[in-house]
């Protein structure tokens, strides 16, 4: 999912979110975007933007993630039937990242599921699968009714924001009544922020600092952005800085770091699948998946740093003796580190942290070397 500026294709064809006219009003520079016209930065530059949402806070607009709801008693059953994870053993209000997989065994989504106290399964996935995912999850649906199951779909109408950065907590707190020290990293609750009811708030994000991300109906969006705005420390940030700080975070892009050729096993996301999925083997695709956690893979995925000219997508790997073990599937200059990271797969032989390998740049190989992710600490706050 590159960005690609707004000559390509006419803007009429794209959707927009409850927030597009408040990211011009804000100077957002829109680009194209899994089908969706976005801001990839405002005024200041992409790399200020990243390094204030280290050390302050930025909002992002992320309601072009499709958000659905799962009700109906057999709505755990329903859920396992399409990812990998434990549902069933999370606590009330408790949220999981897990994967949809294929009979293949690859990963056709990464989402969170949080089962919610209110009698829901709410689940956030990604954009640019959108109507891959909600076909998926309503022929499943279908399956299940036939069956007998009680379970129900619905895709609530609601903005989602993320507000990510160590100020998070102290901005927030202002405008709720919950004690913020209470919600841990992937937990939820339901709550009025700074008024406005019916919010669901889940400490998680894309940035690898403490944050939260806020689902809030769509006509109160802009509302909550402005109040949240008025406190200095916070800033609005797009997708530019997005990208970054969630590479120095390690953490996956659906459609360039993992993909219906990837499984998870290959992708290093062993740790979605519950301990007894493994055991029950009832996942789609766990007759190719569960044998490879023992097997292991050819190939993984891993972190690389070099220093140089940037290390994009697509970019060959190759040993110390010139030969092709691999590719990049994201890349970029790190503003934290000043140095070049990037994440891909390579040959497992070559996977382990500190193994000498090079990239091809412009038919020139250049050092690098393979790094332990994330490439910065994380910040998520655990209580």
């Amino acid at each position: 999912h590159s960005l690609s500026l707004l000559c390509s294709s006419p803007q009429a064809a794209l959707k927009k979110t409850p927030l597009f006219d408040f990211h011009k009003k804000h100077g957002g520079k829109m680009v194209e975007f899994a089908g969706w016209i976005m801001p990839v930065q405002y005024k200041d530059s992409h790399i200020a933007s990243h390094v204030h949402t280290r050390e302050h806070c930025s909002i992002f607009d992320v309601s072009h993630m499709l958000q659905t709801k799962i009700h109906g008693k057999d709505r755990v059953k329903f859920m396992e039937s399409l990812v990998v994870s434990d549902i069933a053993e999370l606590k009330d209000n408790q949220s999981t990242l897990s994967l949809f997989t294929n009979e293949k065994g690859g990963i056709m989504d990464d989402l969170i599921v949080t089962k919610t106290d209110q009698g829901y399964l709410y689940v956030v996935s990604n954009a640019g699968c959108a109507d891959k995912d909600s076909v998926h999850m309503k022929a499943r649906l279908a399956e299940c009714k036939v069956a007998g199951l009680d379970v129900d779909l619905e895709f609530p109408d609601e903005a989602l924001i993320a507000v990510q950065g160590p100020a998070m907590s102290r901005v927030l707190q202002e405008g709720l009544k919950e004690d913020l020290s209470k919600l841990t990293f992937m937990t939820s609750t339901l709550a009025t922020v700074f008024g406005i009811p019916d919010c669901r708030v889940t400490r998680c994000g894309y940035t690898g600092e403490d944050g939260v991300e806020i689902s809030v109906h769509h006509s109160r969006v802009v509302d909550l952005t402005e109040k949240l705005l008025t406190n200095s420390e916070v800033k609005l940030a797009g997708l530019g800085a997005r990208d970054s700080l969630r590479l120095e975070a390690g953490l996956c892009l659906y459609g360039n770091d993992i993909d219906e050729t990837t499984t998870p096993v290959e992708a290093g996301l062993v740790w979605t699948i519950g301990k007894r999925r493994r055991q029950t083997k009832d996942f789609p695709g766990a007759d190719v998946i569960v044998p490879q956690i023992k097997a292991k893979t050819a190939r993984k995925r891993v972190g690389l740093v070099s220093t140089g000219p940037p290390v994009r997508q697509h970019t060959p790997i190759l040993c110390p003796h010139g030969q092709v073990i691999g590719e990049v599937t994201s890349g970029c200059p790190s503003p934290c580190l000043k140095k070049n990271i990037a994440m891909g797969y390579v040959d497992a032989a070559f996977a382990k942290n500190g193994t000498s390998i090079q990239v091809e740049i412009r038919k020139k190989t250049l050092p690098a070397t393979v790094s332990k992710m994330p490439f910065v600490p994380t910040n998520y706050y655990s209580g």
